[in-house]
């Protein structure tokens, strides 16, 4: 495959790193790598943001393959999509951190 030349690959790898690129996104992507299944109501608690906040960051973040979630009766609990994510997550954090 002719990755240079394939604009619909780089469009979707850029709409994957904007994602990444909102410090709100990335503290939930943060807490479902280390707490899956977590609803909307925790993870405001946790972060300390309303639910109103959260919920439209766990909707972008849905939108685009990053979480999914399943239904536990009444509620609505989310995880990450599959574990390309937390990959992601991690091996940019170790990048930042060894520049500390």
């Amino acid at each position: 495959m002719d990755f240079e030349n394939n604009d619909y690959l780089f469009n979707n790898l850029s709409i994957l790193f904007k994602i990444f690129a909102d410090p709100t996104r990335l503290k939930i992507i943060k807490l479902l790598c280390d707490n899956e299944n977590l609803c909307v109501l925790d993870i405001a608690n946790k972060l300390q943001q309303t639910q109103s906040n959260i919920s439209h960051q766990l909707s972008i973040l849905k939108n685009n393959n990053v979480v999914k979630f399943t239904r536990s009766k009444k509620n609505i609990l989310y995880s990450l999509s599959d574990d390309h994510i937390s990959q992601i997550f991690k091996i940019g954090l170790e990048h930042i951190m060894e520049k500390i």
